[in-house]
């Protein structure tokens, strides 16, 4: 019996292993009536280091469910992401889970794509874990974003195509209350140990709550999938489903933001700091050196940064110049061509912040406008570029609730497995603060050339792991976009001096950026010394500043990432011109530097280098 026994385990291993041979009874194989099976074949270390970006992405969109969507998954479609303390602090300890097993794949057996990807998922995890120590997550309500805009917006980017979808989104509805009670319970817990946004910032979220909740405000939105329903949902589980959506799902969510729009008026915003740098935070110091290091992907310095934005902003100063005077304008001002720079400035832009000719009558007159200069650009595309993106972009407005306190537009990605277009959202909001003349810099940041352009043709990078299509570096996305504005010189969009001084507005902007951040969180600026520098060096309107400053006392060391990137990549393309003369090629210049995904600056500066070296040495892969 024992024999026997010991036979039909050994088959059944025969069995399981699926691969045996009848000859040979080599080291590590197991012999059962005449057949032996090789032992178990040990993992390439790339198919180790795929296996655990499988795995990444696998835990990734069981956490985070509405991200899942977005990329067709709708496998938990019913759930929403946990934020509490509990499930943020096993998210971390999670990361730290990955990093253990990153650390056993041999890397020296890897090739030169794979060493990337496996630089980059350590950067990022790294990077991740070092920022928990800050609990940046007890901010979960600002100006420019937070849960209750989140909210409102459920019904975006989600598909209604049966029953199930209905079915799933009003489970996710009803889940809201939850998760306005831990992210109360995050802002009470960021109360308690003095890691709060400053009061300044959460100006005009009162006013966003008041417009939330009123009768056609902004969770009108969450109504729009009940109205049209598809054929597939029977007219009697039409009528269930908007009856249920009536009376159950949209109450719990009016309910829920009502209680959590009295928290903050009432408890949180009197507790708010007043303070608005980030070294008054707990360990506020190191952490905006760790912002600055991970918005950047560079070790500058504050005082580096700092210095560097009033470089630029002395030498953009100097071309606005030269672009005033060779203006129309000059047939107006008074004192003629000879008239003292500071003077001619400041008349100049009072000129560019009242004058009609310069602004819009409506709202639909604005967003048709951008988008007669995005479709202008497409056409330019191919001459610029080698490989375009196949999914597409439109332009909407940025919704009236949250219109007042947003910046003047964004981006948002989309993804064609879940059949979205990506969205250049434009701010309609106060007319009169949204110039013509700051329009091409910035359709051709936020679409194309800049953030749709490059986003879409990461998405598609189809021998890259999953997170090198979708994770960003912001230099290198926000350096990009800043670099596409420049674009449009060579696409002719800026023959006109006004448009061109919109052109060297925005990068202005940009540079005063680097001179703002660090002024106020590592050299105590007040708010009001960041309005008046920038009210000073460009032509935004008032209002826009004032949106702006709050965004860079909000999140330290974001608006740094800009001009840094962009300088960079300028640098590289002066450098591949210089070494290549008559070889350089700029469609295959801009693809080289868009097909690896988004990347350190660092990183970037190596593969154009290689590039580079590629063509003069022809050995190029």
């Amino acid at each position: 019996m024992r024999r026997n026994s010991l036979l039909a385990i050994a088959a059944s291993s025969i069995a399981w292993a699926g691969d045996w041979t009848g000859n040979g009874t080599g080291a590590g194989a197991v012999v059962a009536q005449g057949y032996t099976r090789p032992a178990p074949r040990i993992p390439t270390a790339r198919e180790t280091l795929h296996g655990l970006f499988e795995s990444h992405l696998k835990w990734r969109l069981e956490q985070y469910p509405a991200m899942a969507m977005r990329r067709g998954d709708y496998s938990d479609a019913d759930r929403l992401t946990d934020v509490s303390v509990d499930a943020i602090v096993q998210r971390y300890l999670d990361m730290g889970r990955f990093l253990r097993k990153l650390s056993v794949v041999p890397y020296d057996d890897l090739d030169r794509t794979d060493k990337l990807s496996y630089d980059l998922f350590k950067r990022r995890l790294s990077v991740s874990i070092e920022g928990e120590q800050y609990r940046v997550f007890l901010m979960p309500i600002g100006g420019r974003s937070g849960t209750h805009q989140g909210i409102a917006q459920m019904a975006e980017q989600v598909r209604f195509r049966d029953d199930a979808d209905y079915a799933n989104y009003l489970a996710r509805l009803e889940l809201v209350p939850r998760l306005i009670d831990q992210t109360i319970t995050l802002m009470r817990l960021g109360l308690d140990e003095g890691r709060t946004p400053p009061r300044v910032t959460l100006a005009g979220v009162p006013a966003q709550f008041e417009s939330l909740l009123e009768p056609d405000g902004g969770l009108a939105a969450l109504a729009a999938p009940m109205r049209d329903m598809p054929p597939d949902v029977t007219g009697p589980r039409q009528r269930e489903l908007r009856e249920r959506f009536e009376t159950v799902s949209l109450p719990a969510v009016r309910g829920a933001l009502r209680r959590l729009g009295d928290y903050v008026v009432d408890e949180y915003l009197p507790g708010c700091r007043e303070s608005i740098a980030a070294f008054d935070l707990p360990d506020g110091e190191a952490y905006y050196a760790y912002q600055l290091r991970s918005m950047t992907t560079t070790d500058k310095t504050p005082a580096e940064i700092h210095e560097l934005g009033l470089s630029e902003v002395a030498r953009i100063r100097a071309e606005m110049m030269e672009v005033i005077r060779s203006s129309d304008f000059m047939d107006r001002y008074p004192t003629g061509a000879a008239g003292a720079d500071e003077e001619l400035f400041d008349a100049f832009l009072h000129f560019l912040r009242t004058d009609p000719r310069f602004y819009h009558q409506s709202a639909e007159e604005l967003l048709t406008g951008y988008r007669d200069i995005c479709k202008r650009v497409d056409g330019w595309l191919p001459k610029l570029f080698g490989a375009l993106p196949r999914l597409p972009y439109g332009v909407r407005p940025i919704p009236d609730f949250m219109a007042p306190s947003q910046t003047t537009a964004y981006y948002r990605r989309g993804d064609i497995r879940n059949a979205e277009a990506g969205v250049f959202f434009a701010n309609t909001y106060a007319l009169d603060q949204r110039p013509r003349y700051e329009m091409i810099p910035l359709a051709l940041h936020e679409a194309v050339p800049g953030h749709h352009l490059q986003v879409a043709l990461a998405q598609e990078l189809d021998d890259l792991p999953d997170f090198r299509t979708e994770w960003g570096f912001t230099a290198f996305g926000e350096g990009w976009a800043l670099y596409s504005e420049r674009l449009g010189i060579e696409m002719g969009f800026y023959d006109d001096p006004y448009d061109d001084f919109g052109r060297l507005l925005y990068e202005m902007w940009r540079a005063c950026r680097l001179v703002v951040d660090t002024g106020i969180h590592a050299f105590g600026w007040p708010r009001q010394r960041a309005i008046d520098f920038m009210l000073t060096n460009s032509a935004l309107s008032e209002l826009n500043i004032e949106t702006e400053v709050d965004r860079y006392i909000s999140w330290p060391g974001q608006a740094c990432a800009y001009k840094i990137g962009e300088l960079k990549i300028r640098e590289l393309r002066k450098r591949a011109e210089r070494r290549l003369g008559a070889r350089f090629d700029i469609r295959a210049f801009h693809d080289a530097v868009l097909g690896a995904g988004s990347i350190p600056l660092t990183v970037l500066e190596k593969r154009v280098d290689f590039w580079i070296n590629s063509i003069l040495f022809r050995n190029y892969d």
